[in-house]
């Protein structure tokens, strides 16, 4: 069992305070305000008040620390060194058609480094933790540990299809294609911090996603790496996926074999 640190027990409080709003939000969803921001893409008012509530407790947790939030944006703190990355809702196409998968992401940045996320999907009851050095886990108890499949044809692999410019979307069917003709299948399901999660509890293989922002995938980042999974920009081993959004993660044995892929697959396309 984990032991559990301070930084991680404000990180839970404001996670289950924020769920318990949006679990409520959830089951009124029809009367929601909701608002447009892009293509496809969505706000509502279960995104503001969970955000309010997040940042309300943090700020208990660490008044100094700065904040990188989705829908509010950046807060400077007395201490530039630390910064909280908050996705209040992440799957909100999901929560706004009743479709029970999404959730809360929180990491925590520290002198530029990732080194706390959580991830909280608040209907399943289901929480993935993970600090730097000290392992990943589910529900504060379970050790995370990336699958050991090492054959595609017998994985399960996730993606995640851009929503935002036709030449993104384009190769997403182009490698979505491509990887196709390795596996049994991809899953879809919308939510990238879960998918991530679902990566470093061996539910899947495998995941990839282009055009997110940081809020997107901070917290997944660093769950993944403590669990055993490798973490890439699929395009150039130069840049961070936490910089272009563009991300790949698998586990150590198909890692290079999905990389490889989706690099062929966008070289066909070009």
């Amino acid at each position: 069992m984990a032991t559990t640190s301070p930084i991680m027990t404000i990180m839970t409080r404001a996670a289950e305070k924020a769920a318990r709003s949006l679990v409520r939000d959830f089951g009124e969803v029809e009367q929601l305000q909701v608002s447009q921001k892009g293509p496809g893409d969505f706000v509502s008012a279960a995104d503001r008040r969970a955000e309010e509530l997040i940042k309300e407790e943090l700020q208990k947790g660490q008044p100094s620390y700065s904040f990188l939030m989705e829908e509010s944006g950046k807060t400077e703190g007395s201490n530039p060194d630390f910064r909280w990355i908050v996705d209040p809702l992440d799957g909100t196409s999901n929560f706004l058609h009743g479709l029970p998968h999404w959730c809360i992401s929180i990491a925590l940045e520290s002198k530029g480094e990732i080194t706390h996320g959580l991830i909280y999907d608040p209907i399943k009851d289901e929480m993935f933790t993970a600090e730097k050095g000290n392992g990943a886990f589910f529900a504060r108890r379970k050790r995370l540990r990336v699958s050991g499949r090492r054959d595609l044809m017998q994985s399960t692999v996730a993606a995640g299809a851009p929503r935002r410019a036709v030449e993104t979307q384009e190769q997403f069917i182009n490698e979505y294609a491509a990887v196709l003709k390795h596996c049994p299948g991809v899953r879809r399901f919308g939510a990238a911090a879960l998918d991530m999660a679902y990566v470093a509890a061996g539910r899947y293989e495998a995941f990839w996603e282009r055009d997110l922002k940081i809020w997107d995938i901070a917290a997944g980042y660093i769950i993944v790496k403590e669990a055993g999974g490798f973490i890439c920009d699929p395009d150039s081993h130069k840049t961070s996926p936490l910089d272009t959004g563009n991300i790949l993660v698998a586990n150590e044995h198909l890692f290079n074999d999905m990389k490889k892929i989706l690099k062929d697959a966008s070289k066909a396309a070009a």
